[in-house]
């Protein structure tokens, strides 16, 4: 694993062999959409792991013990729309008692500059550590950009987690959000004159839906 204080590559094996069978154009939508969840399932792993714990006093069917239970601020996950949404299950199956918010959010073809068209974000955001799901870190300005809605909406405490990202991608978010936490499962060589992230693994919305 590749970690500084603002960015953790996950190199786990479990993570890069799904990671390889996500971008072989061969996988099919079905198989794509079940290995998002579950590569973004162990990036959720690594995301969470400072999440703050405290003593808790149970019984087990044997005895009494002091065991840990997360305390603190709850935990808000944000997806940025569409794609982010075939990473929220591999959230919610770790952290089930999230609140979710949306914000949507598409990329100009010509200027490649994020347009956001849609917001709905917990109200109680400053209360929680919040996750935005955005799978390919490409220009970095779409996920910029949601990161802005949801400090916007009183969020103090962000980490994006993303499937993919590029140098570019990841310079431009510690630019902008330099308190931002990035947790990925591969930084790649770069990107395309459209802005694709390569080798990448082609449009994570239009391989999770199907489309064209």
């Amino acid at each position: 694993m590749i970690e500084t204080h603002r960015l953790t590559v996950v190199e786990h094996p479990l993570v890069q062999h799904k990671l390889s069978y996500l971008r072989d154009k061969e996988t099919p939508t079905v198989h794509f959409r079940k290995l998002a969840n579950e590569i973004t399932l162990l990036l959720t792993y690594e995301a969470t792991k400072d999440l703050p714990t405290e003593d808790y006093e149970i019984e087990t069917p044997l005895e009494e013990m002091t065991a840990q239970r997360i305390s603190g601020k709850k935990v808000a996950v944000c997806p940025v729309l569409r794609a982010g949404v075939g990473m929220l299950d591999g959230v919610l199956s770790l952290v089930s008692s999230a609140r979710v918010g949306f914000i949507g959010m598409y990329r100009d073809e010509e200027t490649l500059e994020p347009v956001q068209y849609y917001s709905k974000l917990p109200a109680d955001l400053a209360d929680r550590d919040a996750i935005v799901l955005d799978p390919m870190l490409a220009t970095g300005h779409s996920s910029a950009a949601a990161i802005d809605a949801v400090k916007e909406a009183g969020a103090q405490s962000v980490t994006l987690v993303c499937i993919v990202a590029a140098p570019p991608g990841v310079e431009h978010v510690h630019e902008q959000h330099p308190d931002v936490h990035i947790v990925c499962a591969a930084v790649d060589r770069g990107l395309d004159e459209r802005g694709y992230i390569v080798p990448g693994l082609g449009d994570a919305g239009d391989r999770l839906y199907g489309t064209k």
